[in-house]
């Protein structure tokens, strides 16, 4: 095995950097250029002195951690430097000259899976911490990470081996015509981890919304204040507003962090029959923006009795889309124009403010109700989504089989098709080919 090298922190001038140096001669390499004993057990930080060629670079933090006290699993060293991008890559070419070479993009990471720190789950979980940027996306990662995910996995894992044993051990005396596993209690177990699969399943949506975005789509009628509400959700005049209808033609997005959670507001065209091939064309896309949000925002004139066209339109708008996965909001917008009462929703003033904080507060803690609490886990990664759909495929053949009373040998092949995509979640069942996806996305240091 190489000893690999690279510069973990970002590229640019800051205060220090960090180069990473990690394999079998880490040590030995680091030694040539720094006046350090070799580590014995623990890991240990301490000054010292970087010289190329005899030629001072730069004061240097030095911290060692010996094999397996490391991220990988590795000897590995980290030089902390001075921020220069001349010292950083003045250490960096040391290093390769004595031997190390420039680490591929997560190299870091993947030794750490392959060396058993991290399984796959984990070691993705690393990358969507990098990459998280607002709380909730954070805490999704950091989840996923500390293992709660992957526990869960480990355990639907083991049960699908513990029932395929039960099965194959009867082909071992299928002379015999017995069974080990009562059909019926076999067929309520793989309808349970069914079940958990489903949920799993189920949460990707909100969970990839969370690390992306939570896609809230503002629709309506035309010139009912859309692009209005927009704007003052933003606090900042993103969308052209105009009391012409049909001013907005197409979809207009901006994201809007509230307390800690990312949404991903998106303006649409206002819905209405027209022969215009232009205004045709946003109201199809207001239309997917529906279909794709995780909430939406049903804009209304506050002025119009609300029995004229908002019950049809509502009807309209969530004709063949699974309610139970929206989040529906009726906003009363140009309130400060009509008296109350008001119908059931939130009455709002996009001119004049009133009620836009109150409805941005509502959306929060919608979202919020549907996010598991610490000890829950939700999907965010669509490698593993589809893996699962695969696990639940597999299942649903078992459940079949097991109705119609096939052979245990056919059920098997069943079950351990369902352990197969299982295990390519947590790296059990890997190829180069996937774990080089998986790995590319991360930067070069990590």
């Amino acid at each position: 095995m190489s000893t690999i090298a690279a510069i973990s922190t970002p590229s640019g001038i800051g205060g220090i950097a960090v180069i990473r140096l990690s394999g079998p001669e880490a040590f030995a390499i680091a030694s040539h250029h720094l006046s350090l004993p070799r580590p014995t057990v623990r890991p240990a930080t301490a000054f010292a002195h970087f010289r190329r060629d005899g030629e001072l670079v730069d004061e240097v933090v030095v911290t060692v951690f010996p094999t397996p006290h490391s991220y990988t699993g590795d000897d590995t060293v980290e030089i902390s430097c001075h921020g220069s991008s001349y010292v950083q890559q003045a250490i960096l070419q040391a290093l390769i000259d004595s031997g190390a070479r420039l680490a591929e993009p997560g190299e870091f990471t993947r030794r750490a899976f392959l060396n058993g720190k991290l399984n796959l789950s984990q070691a993705e979980a690393v990358a969507d911490l990098i990459d998280s940027t607002n709380a909730a996306s954070h805490q999704l990662a950091l989840s996923q990470l500390r293992g709660g995910y992957a526990d869960l996995l480990d355990q639907m894992r083991q049960q699908l081996v513990d029932l395929t044993a039960l099965l194959e051990l009867e082909l071992d005396f299928s002379e015999e015509d017995v069974e080990f596993a009562d059909r019926k209690q076999l067929h309520h177990l793989v309808d349970s981890l069914r079940q958990e699969v489903a949920r799993l399943i189920g949460s990707f949506q909100l969970g990839n919304a969370i690390k992306n975005g939570v896609p809230v789509a503002i629709v309506g009628r035309p010139n009912v204040g859309k692009s209005s509400l927009l704007n003052a959700l933003l606090a900042d005049d993103r969308a052209i507003v105009s009391p012409i209808p049909g001013t907005t033609r197409d979809t207009i997005e901006e994201t809007f962090t509230i307390d800690g959670l990312t949404f991903r507001f998106i303006d649409t065209a206002g819905l209405r029959d027209s022969d215009d091939p232009v205004e045709s064309i946003g109201f199809d896309r207001a239309i997917k923006a529906i279909r794709k949000a995780t909430v939406i925002l049903f804009v209304r004139d506050a002025t119009v009795p609300f029995t004229e066209y908002a019950i049809d339109d509502i009807a309209y708008l969530l004709d063949d889309i699974p309610q139970k996965e929206k989040i529906i909001f009726i906003v009363h917008n140009k309130a400060d124009l009509a008296p109350p009462p008001y119908p059931p929703g939130n009455a709002v003033s996009a001119k004049t403010g009133t009620g836009v904080d109150q409805l941005k507060q509502d959306i929060l803690k919608a979202v919020r109700r549907r996010i598991p609490n610490s000890d829950g886990v939700m999907l965010t990664n669509l490698r593993h989504y589809e893996a699962l759909r695969q696990v639940a495929a597999s299942l649903d053949e078992v459940l079949q089989g097991l109705d119609n009373r096939l052979p245990a040998d056919l059920v098997a092949i069943d079950l351990r098709n369902a352990l197969h995509h299982l295990g390519t979640i947590t790296g059990q069942v890997t190829t180069d080919e996937v774990l080089g996806t998986i790995f590319s996305r991360f930067c070069v240091g990590k």
